[in-house]
C-alpha cells in the first residue's frame, strides 16, 4: 500500500480533519486528530505536500509542519471542500 503524498488539513479550534490522498486521487485515509496528536502524526508521516486553508492560524502551524520537512500549501478559502 502506498502512503498519501498530499495530505489536506481542516483546521479548527481543538480537532482537526485530514484527509490523505494518493497522486492517482484515491483516498488513503481520512482521520480526525486533536491538537497534540496532529503533529506527532505529521512527525512520523513521510514527507510530501500539505494544504491548509489560509486563515490566521495556518501560518504557524504551516512553519511548524514546515520544519518537519514537508511542503506547505495555504490555500484560498474559496476552494476548501469541507467532506
Amino acid at each position: 500500500m502506498s502512503e498519501a503524498t498530499l495530505i489536506g488539513i481542516y483546521l479548527a479550534k481543538r480537532v482537526f480533519q485530514l484527509h490523505g490522498a494518493r497522486d492517482d486521487g484515491s483516498v488513503v485515509f481520512c482521520k480526525k486528530l486533536s491538537r497534540p496528536q496532529l503533529m506527532a502524526f505529521v512527525s512520523q508521516h513521510p514527507k510530501c505536500i500539505i494544504a491548509m486553508e489560509a486563515c490566521a492560524t495556518a501560518h504557524g502551524w504551516g512553519r511548524e509542519i514546515g520544519k518537519l520537512g514537508h511542503e506547505v500549501r495555504l490555500i484560498p478559502p474559496i476552494y476548501v471542500k469541507i467532506p
